[in-house]
């Protein structure tokens, strides 16, 4: 259905959000009493329970609308009418946990821009004639993994769906075991150690694209089996637009985490990877900000050459990559359709390590490469970027949540 002409007209474009604006704004700011409060709140409940099995964007765009207009009124009555100025120790204890709920109000903010509208992308279809068909270099890096890890993915990697003689296939033994080289020889494909460790990961990679020049880079974890139409899948968005540079897939993972395995509730209920992946990478390639996240993707090799190969500042080399090649002018994509499945954390001592890593990291790139700064973003890119950094920060505000009762019980402030 074609849209009304007259909602075509910028000015009454302007006209409407000004005025949805304004009217949140009177909701946000006007005090009511403890009944006008209370019919308030019956509203928004009777219209969220009226949206639950409604469907499509409008419901979504209502509810959030509401989440907005009441988090943003508590936090406006916070600001005005709670803290203690007659008292510097409560006022001191007050502001921390003023900021603690403030942070998490712009993370919520945030999030609801980077998710509103996920694109849910599409494969796009190759050409037939396999001779106009690209070549493609497949890394599978490993450092201290065992053989029995690194095989499959090796032998899934060769029947993958691709003309044979524009498909290789290579090993990056940071282990430099014989073992590894042995295996490689005995099944036909590349085997590539270097002379150090240095900048662990994205060393190894930058390291074997001085002696590969296929036109793409596909990049598995060792642990990670590919689907045999990966790059069916995933090279049409190459062919398609000479501007994009990444084409991410899903991790998926076949194995529980340590926390799934101790609740044995591994498949019964979504975990933070399914987060992650099933709604924040969609709108993030709404918004063309789609993170690289080191495996099951393929990249552009001119984009990267273009950067000086895999960022080596950052622990999340992969991330910090993404953003240099986006800062670059090039658009990365996403497939929500898992390609390829791995294995999850197999302790919990890794599973935080893990963590730990990408918090590192983020905080690196938030420091050394800030989104928020420096050319080549749009305001959207910035934002997203900004969300994913600030997610890895929750850990100060959950202290000062859970230890501002306290306040009270010691203080009495």
């Amino acid at each position: 259905m074609s849209r009304s002409p007259l909602w075509k007209n910028s000015t009454l474009k302007v006209a409407f959000f000004t005025l949805i604006v304004f009217a949140v704004a009177i909701f946000v700011t006007v005090p009511f009493s403890i009944e006008a409060q209370a019919v308030f709140i019956s509203l928004i409940l009777v219209v969220a329970y009226s949206l639950r099995r409604v469907e499509g964007k409008m419901a979504t765009i209502v509810m959030i609308t509401l989440s907005v207009t009441t988090s943003t009124r508590y936090l406006w009555w916070r600001y005005t009418d709670t803290l203690n100025w007659g008292d510097p120790l409560a006022l001191t204890l007050g502001i921390g946990l003023l900021l603690a709920e403030s942070y998490a109000w712009l993370v919520l903010i945030l999030g609801f821009f980077q998710t509103i509208n996920p694109l849910n992308r599409k494969p796009i279809a190759l050409g037939k004639d396999t001779a106009n068909w690209p070549t493609v270099d497949i890394y599978i890096p490993t450092y201290n993994e065992p053989l029995d890890v690194v095989k499959p993915t090796t032998i899934a990697a060769q029947s993958i769906d691709w003309p044979a003689d524009k498909l290789n296939i290579y090993i990056l033994d940071d282990g430099k075991r014989p073992e590894f080289a042995e295996f490689a020889k005995q099944i036909g494909v590349g085997y590539l150690t270097r002379p150090d460790n240095k900048h662990a990961k994205a060393g190894n990679m930058n390291h074997a694209m001085k002696v590969t020049n296929s036109d793409y880079i596909a990049i598995f974890d060792c642990d990670h089996i590919p689907a045999r139409s990966f790059l069916q899948m995933t090279m049409g968005q190459f062919i398609n637009d000479s501007k994009v540079c990444l084409v991410q897939t899903p991790h998926h993972f076949f194995s529980a985490d340590p926390f799934e395995r101790n609740l044995k509730n591994h498949r019964k209920i979504p975990n933070e990877n399914m987060l992650f992946y099933g709604l924040i990478q969609d709108g993030n390639d709404m918004w063309d900000a789609t993170f690289f996240c080191g495996s099951c993707a393929v990249l552009r090799r001119s984009a990267l050459e273009e950067i000086g190969g895999f960022a080596v500042e950052t622990v999340t080399e992969d991330a910090h990559t993404a953003l240099r090649m986006q800062r670059a002018g090039y658009k990365t994509t996403y497939i929500n359709i898992p390609q390829a499945a791995g294995l999850a954390t197999d302790s919990l001592s890794a599973h935080v390590g893990q963590r730990i890593r990408w918090a590192r990291g983020m905080a690196q790139i938030f420091r050394l490469d800030n989104p928020l700064f420096g050319k080549g973003l749009n305001i959207a890119q910035r934002l997203c970027y900004l969300n994913a950094m600030l997610h890895f920060l929750s850990g100060i505000p959950r202290i000062v949540f859970l230890t501002a009762p306290l306040a009270l019980i010691y203080f009495n402030a």
